[in-house]
């Protein structure tokens, strides 16, 4: 009788998860995120290069830089639900010409207006890849055991596509010119648009109904005005100026619209009855507390390590490389952990370690301390991506099959949106506590005080014109400040973190195993229905 069930079991996954090729499917969608989290960091240390080479302002600077953020944050609700509607691999497949293309126009771009736009349109392509991979994880993997050790390996490559992208671009620079750091994408495209072609399965949700493209518009509109508010709060820009207010209010009337809208509509285009289910919206919050309190963090950990300890942009790199090893054994280790502890304690276990490595971190001073940073970097970097696991997974295994990709792009824009805003909030936190530390230097102007208030790169600007006993005196004076700052911020951070632990209390206390399997068309099933159409 045991036998008979086992077989029926193996069966019923094979049917639904298109047999042993999930696994190859799953080696698939890896490499659509790797190429994309790749993407989103590279550009970082090839921006001295393209400053020199195409000489942008000051605002086109910013937008070449933000451009990819900023659209990728706003559309993947659009590109999450449409996937549903029209088909997950059929999106994919064109989020991966885009990007190529894209990258392309990025690689040969003679001014800043052509790479702002090719910047854009590599955001339209991430936002069709990224919920597009989840979506299509959910639907071949429906044996929650299996999907979770699937979401540990995907959220293992995206911790290593994070960290690879700045020593790639690095790699890329020293050898040719700055446009080599988008032309690497065009073959990994070409590879990527027949080998997903022929081994991805098509899927799509019921498809009740018509699809909402006023509501997906003003989703999209709202995301990207909000995103844009944010990202000038943590740039630094002044919080009452009409440019970041009026980003921030016409963003929150149109999601407030959108809302609104949904919940009024026989066939929503985003099922908010997802967030009355407590696992759903408790794992949401989750991701967006734990970018709140960590993302800016590691933008602030990078000028303490080359602004305070002297360090080189490489070393700054390798002395990171302990946090990305960490998450990646988080991420592999996941399923065991979640099958073993439940969403609840996994998850509360994370937020608490995360903690626990912020508060161990604020034993930094201005000299370096290796160990001290390599306990701390180990612990954050686990607990994090536990964290993040634990609320992945809760997430996509509370949502509908048929929503997967609306689900999908839910967690993506939460993180987004965290991420933002913990640049903001810890930026402003950071720059409250930095900035009173500059006032009345000994020997210093009151105008150069003012000015190396902004930022410690500033101060240090500053201190090479002053030169002298004054610009030792401002150098000291901003060092001392900046790690005075740097632990108010990730004491700010800690409680966040235990913030997100208490509100991980209200995740399951067991992972819940016994769902049913979902049909999903095998690769060779799907062509010919596809063919028949």
């Amino acid at each position: 009788m045991s036998g008979t069930t086992t077989a029926a079991a193996a069966l019923r996954r094979r049917a639904a998860g298109a047999g042993a090729n999930r696994w190859v499917v799953l080696v698939v969608l890896c490499a659509s995120l790797l190429l994309v989290a790749v993407d989103a960091t590279v550009l970082h240390v090839a921006v001295p290069a393209v400053t020199e080479d195409l000489r942008p302002g000051a605002m086109e600077l910013l937008w070449i830089v933000d451009a990819y953020p900023l659209v990728c944050a706003s559309l993947l609700i659009l590109f999450g639900t449409l996937g549903d509607r029209v088909g997950r691999r059929r999106v994919l497949l064109l989020g991966y010409a885009l990007f190529g293309v894209a990258s392309g126009m990025a690689a040969l771009a003679d001014n800043a207006q052509v790479l702002i736009v090719a910047r854009a349109l590599l955001g339209v392509g991430g936002a069709m890849i990224m919920p597009a991979t989840l979506s299509i994880l959910r639907q071949v993997f429906p044996d929650r055991r299996e999907r979770a050790l699937a979401i540990g390996i995907w959220s293992a490559v995206a911790a290593v596509g994070a960290a690879v992208g700045p020593l790639l671009g690095g790699f890329l620079l020293e050898h040719f010119w700055w446009g080599s750091v988008f032309l690497v994408n065009i073959p990994l495209m070409l590879v990527s648009l027949p080998v997903g072609r022929l081994l991805l399965p098509e899927s799509k949700g019921a498809g009740d109904g018509p699809w909402d493209v006023t509501g997906a518009l003003m989703a999209a509109v709202g995301l990207f005005a909000v995103v844009l508010g944010v990202k000038r709060l943590g740039g630094g820009a002044f919080a009452a100026g009409v440019w970041t207010v009026l980003p921030l209010l016409v963003g929150a009337g149109l999601l407030t619209a959108f809302v609104r809208r949904q919940r009024r509509r026989t066939h929503p285009l985003v099922d908010l009855r997802m967030f009355a289910r407590p696992a759903f919206s408790t794992s949401v919050g989750c991701i967006v507390l734990a970018m709140l309190a960590l993302v800016g963090l590691e933008l602030i950990a990078a000028q303490y390590l080359q602004l305070v300890l002297g360090l080189s942009p490489l070393e700054t790199g390798l002395r990171l490389l302990p946090l990305t090893i960490a998450a990646m054994a988080a991420g592999l280790a996941g399923a065991r952990m979640l099958r073993r502890f439940g969403p609840r304690r996994m998850v509360c276990s994370g937020f608490c370690l995360t903690a626990a490595a912020v508060v161990v971190l604020t034993a930094m001073g201005g000299q370096d301390d290796w160990l001290l940073l390599l306990t701390g970097f180990v612990l954050l970097g686990f607990g994090l991506e536990t964290t993040l696991f634990g609320a992945y997974e809760s997430m996509l295994s509370e949502a509908p099959p048929d929503r997967a990709g609306g689900a999908a792009a839910i967690g993506e824009t939460s993180y987004q949106l965290g991420a933002g805003m913990g640049i903001a909030l810890l930026g402003s936190v950071m720059n409250a506590a930095y900035a009173p530390g500059l006032a009345g230097v000994p020997g210093v102007p009151g105008v150069a005080s003012s000015a190396a208030s902004h930022s410690l790169g500033e101060a240090y600007e500053v201190a090479d014109r002053l030169g002298g006993p004054a610009g030792s005196a401002l150098r000291d004076a901003a060092r001392h400040a900046f790690v005075h700052g740097l632990h108010v911020t990730l004491l700010v951070s800690a409680g966040l973190l235990l913030l997100g632990a208490l509100m991980a209390l209200r995740l399951p206390r067991t992972m819940q195993c016994e769902g049913a399997a979902v049909e999903v068309p095998a690769p060779r099933e799907a062509v010919e229905s596809r063919v028949s159409v």
